[in-house]
């Protein structure tokens, strides 16, 4: 038998024509085009920076040392795998936390301007990782999908376009190759679209994550009777912006309702259809996650979604932004010559590649088994979710079920909570540590308010079933900071059931823990 050497050139050339002329077909659906590759890494490194800045760093005592509501020992005790993973567990210390946050905000802006793009996302993805790690009640799905999106940036040329670090890079080979026409209508010229096994499952990761949510949502007693989001809308602690208005209008919330179970069925139209048929069900997806920003309390899931949705828009839909953007500025739009997409912009000539051939194709076929095992372990993390599959069962796996991405799925919460945090003086009446009034278990005007930040949302959510011991810290670091009167501190967790049409019955108060100060 001969060797790989000596086989024949005509073979090569047939399996490069092979190869070929797959990636010819499949480009037009799962292909990214390089802009949308530049505008995805722009927008994901902003929310990374929103994140850190706006809500972790003014949060750090709070939430990641030993002196506030989640030390080490209770992280170790509760998490111990996440304990030892995360970077951030390493001091309790307010100053190492900050240094920490500080390497990362200099990793995402690297990201942003696209300078050592590939060594910078790494950075930023283990460097988040190891903060979500860190405290895990003030997570959501949002930030679940970032870390895996971040992942999976690691296989994408994301220094496509608008990077500052073009012309420092070479080309990476094969898998940047580009596809040539798309074979539909006004898209058919020329373009520079990227296709590769990491573009295929970048794609398929997030309808795989919309396929998943609408399974769980046909499993749905609620979902399918229509009263779902009507109920959603009745959880106070969740509505802000323009929620309240939409409260009480059940009809438009039903038609809510419908409208996002047919949206997520067709989300598989996301990679089947091309051209403008495509854009229009990508917008219509970024439509629905601008309006859950706007209505509900989320953190960075909207935006996380709105960034990775840019990567299906089609050619035809930059060159349209660009035109209008060109007619906004009054600009000629200069043409930009059409080239084989590299990660170093195609700004310098092609550098010669001293890998040996063999080494280079062993690699390549690495990387690819690496991102299809890690697709079919996510589709299968996902089934498992839906109840398709079963998974071992384990503490971690149902403490942290809600930071799975199937918002509201496949049940909404059917009670509203809130908390009281009762402080005792040394003489007096008992009263509200946060706002100082007499202490009292009604339904407050507006359920959102009572938590101070998204963070202390997100935290108190995902505390509601844990037990005494890990409210202890909680009640300790409140104590620490209420007046030097106050004797003791009681932490209350409040429930009022709900329905479509508001709330039932009258609200609960169960006690959480009661601390001495």
């Amino acid at each position: 038998m001969s060797s790989p050497a000596e086989r024949p050139p005509e073979a090569g050339s047939r399996y490069a024509a092979v190869r070929e002329s797959v990636r010819e077909r499949a480009a037009p659906h799962l292909g990214i085009d390089p802009r949308a590759l530049g505008a995805f890494r722009i927008g994901v490194a902003l929310f990374v920076l929103a994140d850190l800045l706006v809500y972790r760093l003014p949060a750090v005592g709070t939430f990641y040392t030993d002196g506030g509501v989640l030390p080490r020992s209770t992280l170790a005790e509760s998490f111990p795998l996440l304990a030892e993973a995360s970077l951030y567990a390493i001091s309790g210390s307010a100053r190492i936390q900050t240094g920490l946050l500080a390497v990362g905000v200099l990793t995402a802006a690297s990201m942003l301007v696209g300078y050592r793009t590939r060594a910078a996302t790494g950075l930023t993805l283990v460097l988040l990782a190891s903060l979500y790690a860190r405290n895990p009640y003030v997570i959501n799905g949002g930030n679940t999908i970032l870390v895996v999106f971040l992942f999976l940036s690691l296989f994408l040329p994301l220094d496509a376009r608008w990077s500052l670090g073009a012309d420092s890079r070479s080309g990476r080979g094969a898998d940047e190759e580009t596809d040539r026409r798309d074979g539909d209508g006004p898209e058919s010229a020329l373009d520079s679209r990227v296709c590769s096994v990491g573009t295929a499952v970048a794609l398929l990761t997030l309808v795989s994550i919309y396929a998943a949510n609408a399974v769980s949502k046909y499993r749905s007693d609620a979902w399918m009777s229509g009263v779902a989001v009507p109920r959603i809308f009745q959880l106070g602690e969740f509505t802000v912006g323009l929620g309240p208005l939409l409260s009480e209008r059940v009809a438009l919330l039903t038609a809510i309702n419908w409208s996002w179970i047919a949206l997520l069925a067709a989300s598989p139209a996301l990679i089947v259809a091309i051209g403008r048929r495509r854009t229009g069900v990508a917008l219509a997806f970024v439509a629905a996650h601008l309006g859950m920003a706007a209505t509900m309390r989320l953190a960075m899931f909207p935006f996380v979604m709105t960034a990775i949705l840019l990567l299906f828009l089609p050619p035809g839909a930059w060159d349209s932004l660009e035109a209008i953007t060109a007619r906004l500025r009054e600009s000629t739009r200069l043409a930009d010559p059409v080239r084989a997409h590299r990660s170093d912009g195609g700004t310098k000539p092609r550098a010669a590649d001293s890998t040996p051939s063999r080494a280079r194709r062993a690699m390549k076929v690495g990387t690819s088994a690496l991102l299809v095992g890690f697709f079919v372990a996510l589709v299968w993390w996902q089934a498992a979710g839906v109840g398709l599959v079963d998974l071992p069962a384990s503490e971690t796996t149902g403490e942290l079920s809600e930071v799975s991405w199937s918002f509201f799925a496949p049940n909404p919460p059917d009670a509203s909570s809130w908390y009281v945090v009762r402080g005792t003086p040394e003489s007096g009446d008992p009263v509200d540590l946060r706002d100082g009034e007499p202490a009292t278990y009604d339904r407050p005007p507006d359920a959102a308010e009572t938590y101070p930040t998204t963070l202390w949302h997100q935290f108190g959510f995902r505390m509601k079933h844990a037990g005494e011991s890990r409210y202890r810290p909680v009640a300790s670091y409140l104590c620490e900071r209420a007046d030097r009167n106050v004797e003791s501190v009681t932490v209350f967790r409040v429930e009022q059931s709900v329905d479509a049409d508001g709330p039932v019955g009258e609200p609960e108060a169960k006690k959480q823990i009661r601390v001495a100060c």
